[in-house]
């Protein structure tokens, strides 16, 4: 029985490093139905929580939370507090998707203490991209860019190559939406040379989708799409729906931007109705702002004051401090001339609270 447990989890990991996920997920299932036959917490633990990362991967949210919370009671029976930690991060990182950073932080700072104890160095790197993330879901932006460097240093000293390339696109990211365009740049196209020497297809992806990022908020519109097509493709191929919606959803802008605005609505109604299925407040909350950029420029003034009033309130709801400044800066332009000038102030003093330096001009806005 070991023996054949061995051997699928084998293939399965195999195929999971290959970014051939439903693959290895089949394969896991398999091992788990054997384990539990025979009462194998182990063989569970190495199940249960393979399959919780390939659905996370996946934005299956609530089959990973199911499965990681299966693995931490299979830790807690056997004893294994560093698997257990690894099950904290993987909640932690799934409830972080669905909008829930708080309780996000929570997990993951209950993960750090179980590897302190343990001086487990690469757990603590992960802890500390794991909240670096986090932190930029909750619009601290200054505070994420100091975690991700500190993260950084950690996988670098370790040379744990993978690690530094992952921590590369996230200050990538937080570079981007503090308004370092350049700088976030520099960072993706530097986890996009190593993902590609590791042969990191879901890294390759993602950095691929940052490096056109980058170029959008540059208003250079050409290498832009080069990057968003290899994204989509890399991310099809994959069938992980979270990275591929936020690729959707920057197609929307870049058309917006251009001005295409039938091509800007096709990608955003493709992004809402993934980021609605993975239950992803933050994905909503920007397709609610890019519709009411839409509308305001078709002339439908009513409806967008509407969108940017909705999306205020479920940014403010859930904690989402970027969001907020965003859904500000938008309302100030839908207001009339004399409140314009009273709020742009307002605006400012927004971003600048958070650590963002970002020059709002009016609609159409190349949200970062």
């Amino acid at each position: 029985m070991e023996d054949k447990t061995f051997a699928l989890v084998r293939e399965a990991d195999r195929l999971r490093q290959r970014a051939k996920y439903r693959e290895a997920l089949r394969l896991f299932r398999r091992a788990y139905s054997i384990s539990k036959r025979h009462g194998d917490l182990n063989g569970i633990i190495d199940a249960t929580i393979a399959m919780a990362d390939i659905y996370r991967m996946l934005g299956d949210f609530d089959n990973a939370l199911k499965n990681y919370e299966e693995s931490l009671d299979a830790c807690e029976a056997v004893g294994d507090e560093l698997t257990a930690a690894d099950s904290l991060i993987g909640i932690g990182l799934s409830v972080k998707a669905m909008g829930m950073w708080r309780d996000s932080l929570r997990f993951i700072k209950g993960a750090r203490k179980a590897y302190d104890r343990e001086k487990d160095t690469k757990g603590i790197a992960f802890t500390l991209w794991a909240e670096a993330g986090s932190l930029r879901v909750a619009g601290d932006i200054g505070m994420s860019i100091d975690k991700f460097k500190e993260a950084k240093k950690v996988f670098s000293s370790m040379n744990f190559k993978s690690g530094v390339a992952y921590v590369l696109c996230g200050l990538g990211g937080t570079h981007r939406v503090a308004g370092k365009f350049s700088e976030s740049l520099r960072y993706y196209k530097s986890a996009n040379e190593m993902f590609r020497k590791l042969k990191d297809k879901f890294g390759t992806a993602y950095s691929h989708c940052g490096i056109g990022n980058a170029f959008r908020m540059m208003d250079n519109y050409n290498d832009a799409l080069k990057h968003f097509k290899k994204a989509t493709l890399l991310y099809e191929e994959i069938g992980d729906i979270v990275s591929y919606s936020y690729t959707l959803w920057s197609l929307a802008n870049l058309q917006k931007m251009k001005g295409d605005l039938l091509k800007s609505k096709f990608y955003l109604k493709m992004a809402l109705k993934n980021f609605k299925r993975t239950k992803d407040p933050r994905g909503i909350i920007y397709c609610e702002m890019t519709q009411g950029e839409i509308n305001f420029v078709e002339g439908k003034r009513s409806l967008a004051i509407k969108r940017f009033l909705s999306a205020r309130d479920s940014a403010a709801r859930y904690g989402f401090k970027l969001e907020k400044c965003h859904s500000m800066a938008l309302l100030t332009q839908v207001k009339s001339q004399e409140e314009r000038v009273k709020r742009k102030g307002k605006v400012a003093n927004c971003y600048k609270k958070i650590g963002v330096n970002l020059n709002f001009t009016g609609i159409p806005f190349n949200m970062p």
